[in-house]
């Protein structure tokens, strides 16, 4: 459903998130090896939500990834999924065709609208917050 990209920061941006909670900044390193992702594809996905304002990076000695406690309960998955894969998931067609539409609908058209849609919701009301106090109590995890 989502790319790898989106997958690996959306947890990326949740252990930040749990870690924020403790006010505590996380290496790059620390990260990779949390979410199971390689450093390098790790840094670019950083770069980029730090770039969309979801994570902030601080350079130099004692610095890493953090994001501000106030922030953290209004960050959705949504903005993250947005800034990494863009609204395809949101308005793309369910077999990737790009001519799909109410006017000319694919063959899935009605039955995965309902799926984006529902899709969707969950994405927008779901938010930083939730997840990484789950992360923080134990009650959910981030790597198998």
């Amino acid at each position: 459903m989502f790319s790898k990209t989106c997958e690996y920061g959306i947890r990326a941006t949740i252990f930040i998130a749990s870690e924020s909670f403790q006010n505590n900044r996380v290496g790059l390193k620390d990260i990779a090896k949390k979410i199971d992702s390689p450093e390098a594809f790790t840094a670019k996905i950083l770069q980029i939500l730090a770039r969309n304002n979801i994570i902030n990076s601080i350079k130099g000695v004692g610095g890493g990834f953090e994001i501000p406690k106030k922030n953290i309960n209004q960050i959705t998955l949504s903005q993250i999924v947005t800034a990494l894969d863009g609204d395809t998931v949101f308005t793309g067609c369910g077999l990737g065709l790009h001519n799909c539409s109410e006017e000319h609908p694919c063959p899935v058209h009605e039955k995965f609208k309902s799926i984006r849609n529902e899709l969707a919701f969950m994405l927008e009301s779901t938010n930083l917050e939730e997840l990484a106090l789950g992360i923080k109590s134990g009650d959910t995890f981030l790597r198998y």
